[in-house]
């Protein structure tokens, strides 16, 4: 009975030959209409019709030669098949489901043929059993190979993707900049994934002005579309989504979609992927912090493969650690942003112009990601003359840093105002640095700050500083005949003080006279640090440049930076250049006066003689009334000796000087009082006026505008 069968299957195998491939045509009908969702692939379907004929032209060999299994040769594109089917997300049950499906349709054929060949059911029954056993060994053996060949496959998608991921971790959000994020989103997802990536961001995301919601604008699209077709978008177009278009769904919605397209000829957003030929798409809601910030798309047109659901898990999971870094980045520009705002209001618009100085200031926040700092400057006009010159810098970065510099500079100003020495007006600021740090929560941190202070008098051209913790000027003083590379530049040795904020310690005052023309150069530590030169070169740096710098202090400024810091500081700079002058010893007049009421009448003739001599006889009858009552309340309650002196610049001021530390003070007369009325007189006549302590004594003083006709002296 054996020798019949093997006969019979023989015949079988041989009727059946001629019609190979129309049976394998037959099979995969079959699968089409039992597994319709395995055969998305146009270009599939046609290798596997190529595989199921190989199949049966094996399994009929074996039938027809009397073959063991492990004779066998599977078809050659059967791995292959298999491969294309774990790239298409297909599961491995269902790619079993279909070996097992097609061989018992094979098997139920082979039947067929059977009764058609006989009709002893004996033998066909008997040839069924063989047949069946065969095919059971031949589907055991050929699974092993497509199994094996499947999860190779998938196994090396899985460490793609996971490369992938591992890749966009790396390169996405190297820095804290919105639109170099959004290109980077773009590059990875291109690397072996997308044929094509655009990331549109709302305007407002860039921008913050309030632009509705709405209005996008295409930050990144990779590859360069200079390379190819006209984009539907172009790169750094805004742009709208018309409503009810699934990108304008996903917007909404916060909810990705995978999409294909529906025809050939569909227009961009009316189903079909909005890039020329591309076949599938990813839709990706760019969110973070429960906040939508734009849309990611992923396009493919070259791949065989389009997109499935476990594409879509890996391109979400990419998009989210991008929406993470874009919103990082536009966080830290919003803060940035808003301290550099606060930070430039709080600063001096311009020095203002003084007679005493020619003045430049230039402030550059940090480069870094810590944020701008508390770096400040300031000129302050004083009495007589004088003019005060600050930098100071607070430690810490951002909104807290910049407004404890406001307070500070405002405290400055105030201090300046009522004329204190410089290392008083340090002690007070020290004071004012404590108070704020009982003031503040432990989450603000501890506040400290340094703070230079120098006063310069263009009369006496003596130049009176005091360092709390900050570093020194540098000081460049002329020398004859001009010679830019004969200036010789120091940076005065005097003790630095403490920085504010300890309490307790003293701060000393230097003092030293300036030739006329001198450059004092007051900055910020960040001018001289830096990670590519240590603190001593860079002082050497700055000696050079200033002693053949131009004239003007604002090129002197341009100069120093340029060469001294990167293009991206890591840290905040504050530089201040002034250049002295010396005020006309024709425009100040002096006189000693003896503590006798009757001197008096000689201050105010030597007043009337001096304004004449100026061509301000227009100014004489207030000035005088004014010496009178400030040399009376010398000589009655001061001390000796009493000076009078008079200085012409911008304005004109009355000085009267005494030995004693006692300050008047404002106030109202009554009806009958036969006193009280000197300080209110002088108030009412003057424009200005105040007191001011020195080391002998004190100031009384008084400044009064210049006609308009008398101009401004040089």
């Amino acid at each position: 009975m054996g020798t019949d069968v093997d006969a019979f299957l023989r015949r079988l195998a041989q009727a059946l030959r001629p019609r190979a491939h129309q049976s394998a045509d037959v099979l995969l009908r079959v699968l089409r209409a039992e597994l319709p969702e395995m055969w998305k692939d146009d270009e599939l379907s046609l290798v596997a019709l190529e595989e199921t004929a190989g199949h049966v032209t094996a399994f009929l060999d074996m039938l027809e030669h009397g073959l063991d299994i492990s004779e066998i040769e599977t078809p050659a594109s059967a791995p292959e098949v298999a491969r294309r089917f774990a790239r298409g997300g297909v599961p491995v049950s269902t790619l079993l489901r279909a070996y097992r499906l097609g061989h018992v349709s094979l098997l139920q054929m082979i039947q067929r043929e059977a009764t058609r060949l006989t009709g002893d059911w004996e033998l066909i029954n008997a040839a069924g059993m063989r047949l069946i056993a065969t095919g059971f060994e031949y589907v055991d053996r050929g699974s092993e190979q497509v199994v094996a060949a499947y999860q190779e496959e998938r196994d090396r998608l899985l460490r793609r993707r996971l490369l992938l991921t591992n890749e966009a971790s790396r390169r996405i959000g190297t820095t804290l900049d919105t639109v170099r994020t959004a290109r980077e989103l773009a590059e990875v997802g291109t690397d072996d994934f997308a044929d094509l990536v655009t990331v549109d961001l709302f305007e407002s995301v860039l921008q913050d002005d309030g632009t509705p919601p709405p209005v996008l604008r295409r930050v990144a699209q990779h590859p360069d579309p200079r390379g190819g077709g006209e984009p539907a978008v172009a790169p750094g177009r805004t742009h709208t989504y018309p409503a009810g278009s699934e990108p304008a769904h996903a917007l909404v919605t916060g909810q990705p979609l995978l999409r294909h397209r529906t025809r050939p000829d569909a227009p961009e957003h009316d189903g079909g992927p909005s890039a020329p030929g591309a076949h599938t798409a990813l839709l990706l809601p760019l969110r973070a912090r429960g906040n939508t910030l734009g849309l990611a798309q992923f396009f493919r047109d070259r791949t065989a493969a389009p997109f499935d659901e476990e594409d879509l898990l890996l391109a979400q999971e990419i998009a989210a650690r991008a929406a993470v870094s874009i919103d990082n980045a536009r966080r830290y520009t919003q803060e940035r942003s808003t301290a550099l705002a606060l930070q430039r209001s709080l600063l001096p618009r311009r020095p203002e112009a003084q007679s005493a100085a020619e003045t430049a200031a230039r402030y550059l926040p940090s480069g870094s990601c810590a944020g701008v700092g508390g770096d400040w400057y300031d000129v302050i006009p004083l009495s007589g003359a004088r003019v005060a010159l600050v930098v100071g810098d607070v430690v810490g970065r951002g909104l807290h840093a910049a407004a404890t510099m406001g307070r500070l500079r405002t405290a400055v100003r105030a201090f300046a105002d009522i004329d204190l020495m410089p290392d008083e007006l340090l002690t007070h600021l020290d004071d004012v640095v404590i108070r704020l740090q009982r003031e503040e929560s432990a989450e603000d941190g501890e506040t400290s700050a340094t703070c230079l202070y120098a006063i310069y008098d263009p009369v006496s051209r003596l130049c009176t500083l005091a360092s709390a913790g900050h570093v020194l000027p540098a000081v460049v003083t002329p020398v004859a005949g001009g010679a830019p590379a004969g200036r010789a530049v120091d940076f005065p040795e005097m003790p630095i003080g403490p920085p504010l904020g300890l309490g307790g310690l003293p701060f000393e005052t230097a003092q030293f006279e300036l030739p006329e023309g001198t450059l004092l150069a007051l900055f910020t530590d960040g001018l001289l640090e830096s990670r590519i030169r240590d603190v001593d070169t860079a002082r050497s740096l700055l000696s050079d440049v200033l002693a053949r710098a131009p004239g003007s202090p604002e090129e002197i400024c341009d100069r120093l930076l340029a060469a001294l810091l990167p293009s991206r500081p890591a840290d905040d700079v504050a530089l201040l250049v002034a250049r002295t002058r010396a005020l006309d010893p024709g425009h100040v007049a002096v006189l000693d006066l003896p503590s006798d009421p009757a001197a008096v009448s000689g201050a105010r003739d030597f007043t009337t003689r001096r304004l004449t001599a100026w061509g301000l006889e227009e100014l004489a009858f207030t000035t005088e009334l004014m010496v009178s009552e400030l040399v009376t309340n010398a000589i009655r309650y001061g001390k000796g000796p009493v000076q009078l002196r008079l200085i012409l610049q911008s304005t004109l001021t009355c000085e009267v000087s005494d030995a004693s530390s006692t300050a008047p003070h404002l106030r109202r007369a009554r009806a009958f009082d036969e006193g009280g009325r000197g300080l209110l007189l002088v108030a009412q006549l003057a424009e200005h006026w105040g007191t001011r302590h020195t080391r002998e004594g004190k100031v009384i003083w008084a400044e009064q505008p210049l006609p308009a006709e008398a101009g401004v002296p040089g």
